[in-house]
């Protein structure tokens, strides 16, 4: 049997992807291929849960656009299929003059974005938020709250009710792009497709590189450490709490996050992953550190980025260190509040010439479709991003005169 399409990746983008060719392609013939044991299991199950606004995105990039969308889109989902989240607003703390004048930069660049922020100034921040410190805020009211693998649970469910097979715990070997077909090889399975799509996260760059698709880049794993407060502390903040982002960094820094639980986590610092897949703070494995270590863009990564890198695993060594980051706008918080909270891994896009790529990016071939790059917050942004992908794939359909 020749699928209409084979989507690879049970994270919220593979997932969404999905249903989005589905609505378009009533009845085709759809299987979801994923590695693990249930969906969401890597980056979509281990983010913060935060449905992001788009603050800090330039006016009229795409991933502005597709943030405000999400946003939007998310909480619809929510809505429809009585999923809980909260809209308790984001707080972006400035500590001094210095992060007063970025936060004004930003709030312009918010303001180009069509979001609404206010302006808080320092007492009106300690009438709303009594335990937070600082010289001013800005306000975003429509930043939310959710569960994601909910989400995600939901999302597979709805594919399974229209009739998508989906098949858990089973990997990907092997691509092959032929003249009227996709063979993959998964679960020592051969399945043939007239388009593939891989929205493969941490593994992208070797799902592109095996289906033939031109890679000058490379996963490097970044991973996210997090601490969670003790019960007592769960109302400690009423808003989400981040700091005025530096420019200067490539990620936003320690952040006090509410979760729909109603626990509150803190974090996360960004330290280099010796494991693409690895949670735990000392996980290493071979072909990872291997692919890593004799990539020369990672060294160029390093090399400019090397005092950032410094202060990230400085954090991660000493407690103390990382307490001082979140005190800086938290004063009363303590070494005995950072309780141990699971981790998380950022796959980040490193070219050959060392630069991060903070935006999106694809491969293709003649019928696959490689999701290379799809930055944060690709969860927020995640059923509009489905919806971009269902273009491009249709339309390589239509411009090869395919049925899909």
């Amino acid at each position: 049997m020749i699928h209409d399409f084979i989507v690879v990746g049970g994270g919220i983008v593979g997932l969404a992807t999905a249903l989005e060719l589905l609505r378009r392609r009533p009845g085709a013939s759809l299987v979801l291929l994923e590695k693990e044991d249930r969906v969401a299991f890597h980056q979509t199950g281990h983010n913060s849960g935060v449905i992001h606004a788009g603050i800090y995105y330039a006016p009229g990039s795409l991933k502005a656009k597709l943030c405000l969308e999400g946003l939007h889109a998310t909480k619809a989902f929510c809505d429809e299929h009585g999923i809980p989240y909260i809209t308790c607003g984001k707080l972006i703390v400035a500590t001094n003059e210095g992060e007063m004048q970025r936060n004004e930069a930003l709030f312009e660049r918010a303001t180009a974005n069509g979001l609404r922020l206010s302006k808080i100034g320092a007492e009106a921040l300690r009438e709303i938020e009594p335990n937070i410190r600082g010289t001013g805020a800005l306000l975003s009211p429509e930043t939310g709250i959710v569960s994601y693998r909910q989400i995600c649970d939901k999302m597979a469910d709805l594919l399974r009710s229209a009739g998508t097979e989906i098949r858990l715990c089973t990997t990907v070997t092997d691509i092959r792009d032929g003249a009227d077909r996709v063979t993959v090889v998964a679960g020592g399975e051969s399945l043939e497709a007239r388009h593939v799509v891989c929205c493969a996260g941490l593994q992208s760059d070797r799902l592109a590189r095996m289906a033939g698709a031109p890679v000058d880049f490379r996963i490097v794993p970044f991973r996210g450490e997090y601490f969670v407060l003790p019960p007592d502390k769960n109302e400690v903040v009423r808003h989400l709490i981040y700091p005025a982002p530096d420019p200067s960094m490539p990620f936003l820094g320690i952040h006090l996050t509410r979760m729909i639980d109603g626990t509150v986590t803190v974090g996360p610092n960004a330290v280099l992953g010796m494991a693409r897949e690895g949670y735990p703070s000392l996980s290493f494995n071979l072909r990872d550190a291997v692919d890593l270590v004799s990539y020369a863009g990672f060294w160029k990564l390093v090399a400019k980025n090397w005092r950032h890198a410094a202060g990230e695993m400085r954090n991660s060594i000493w407690r103390s260190s990382y307490l001082r980051e979140c005190q800086k706008y938290c004063p009363s918080l303590t070494l005995d509040d950072l309780k141990p909270y699971p981790s998380g891994i950022r796959a980040q896009a490193v070219t050959t010439k060392g630069e991060a790529i903070h935006d999106f990016l694809f491969a293709e071939t003649r019928r696959t479709l490689h999701v290379c790059n799809a930055p944060s917050p690709a969860a927020t942004s995640a059923i509009p991003i489905g919806r971009m992908i269902a273009d491009k794939v249709l339309a390589s359909g239509s411009n090869s005169g395919e049925r899909t």
